[in-house]
């Protein structure tokens, strides 16, 4: 599914609910907007929540502890993000205007929070030397199963460079996935294969992904995309990287 969504009377964006629209996904995300001095605060008694500054600068509060992250837009590699486990307090407040993502799935699980900044974040280049540089891109992980086993999630961001391919070869796997994209100019634009269906990729949408379904990202020469990818484990058998499967006819392009 794809989607542009409208900002609500709360100045929100939902992009997924567990018990709404895209239950599928099994995950509630959402893109919180933030006035300058306004505050959110967070204790989820069953889940896990992870919240991720987009654009702008926001300080976070837990456990007695506090950090302020600072971004300029999504193409300044330099992302911020707080997670937690379920019963576990905390606070963001905008010192700017801000964007933010927020994550959030069931978790019986409880683990001390972990608060991550450019300095602890996974960054991986890719494709640079395959297919004449057509899929070179910049991908950032958070948390994963290699440094967060306890959780049911996985959040990252790919940095999509202009006429260049990501999330590339096709591939799928069991676990839903969320993409949010923003671009670096308004009227920036790409295009969304999911499984046989294709979207025009915008500025502030987004598109759910089905276990199973192909996922493959493109973006227009002269704009820069990026997007937020969020997993959520299945019982029993979680994402990894090895999980990642290309299809049959498109496995040649990994040996290439």
């Amino acid at each position: 599914m794809f989607e542009i969504p409208v900002i609500n009377e709360k100045n929100e964006k939902i992009l997924c609910e567990r018990n709404g629209k895209n239950a599928d996904m099994l995950m509630d995300i959402k893109v919180k907007y933030l006035k300058a001095g306004e505050s959110v605060s967070f204790c989820e008694k069953n889940d896990e929540t992870a919240v991720l500054l987009v654009a702008g600068e926001v300080t976070f509060k837990w456990n007695g502890k506090e950090a302020t992250g600072s971004r300029r837009d999504p193409f300044d590699m330099k992302p911020y993000c707080l997670h937690v486990s379920k019963n576990t307090p905390f606070t963001v407040t905008a010192v700017k205007d801000s964007e933010t993502v927020i994550q959030r799935t069931d978790n019986d699980k409880e683990f001390e929070p972990v608060f991550y900044t450019p300095e602890n974040c996974l960054y991986q280049e890719f494709g640079k030397g395959q297919w004449d540089g057509a899929g070179h891109r910049v991908v950032s992980t958070m948390f994963d199963p290699d440094n967060a086993p306890y959780s049911n999630m996985v959040m990252g961001e790919v940095f999509n460079k202009p006429g260049r391919w990501s999330s590339y070869p096709p591939h799928h796997h069991p676990q839903p996935e969320v993409y949010y994209y923003r671009f670096d100019k308004p009227q920036g634009f790409g295009a969304c294969f999911n499984g046989d269906d294709v979207y025009k990729s915008v500025d502030g949408s987004f598109c759910t992904i089905r276990g199973g379904q192909d996922h493959e990202q493109v973006v227009a020469p002269g704009y820069n995309m990026y997007y937020v990818w969020m997993i959520r484990h299945l019982d029993g058998d979680p994402w990894y990287k090895t999980t990642r499967l290309v299809s049959p006819e498109h496995e040649w392009l990994t040996k290439s």
